[in-house]
């Protein structure tokens, strides 16, 4: 019978990481909205993201700040 030794890796739990920028299609579905509605939002500049490359991502921080924004407006 052989026995394994455990490593350190092996003993540590995974860690579950929020994460700090959403894709749009990421944050269509946290707004329940189309992303047709997201990107017109982007458009308009109600939404603020940022680029990663070539890639449109938006702060989950900014998702904050639209939905504070339709709390004020209300």
């Amino acid at each position: 019978m052989e026995t394994r030794k455990k490593t350190r890796a092996s003993r540590l739990k995974p860690v579950e990481v929020e994460p700090v920028l959403y894709r749009v299609e990421e944050a269509a579905q946290a707004l329940r909205m189309s992303r047709s509605v997201v990107y017109e939002l982007i458009r308009s500049g109600r939404l603020r993201t940022v680029k990663e490359g070539t890639r449109r991502l938006v702060p989950v921080a900014a998702v904050l700040e639209y939905v504070k924004s339709l709390e004020a407006a209300a």
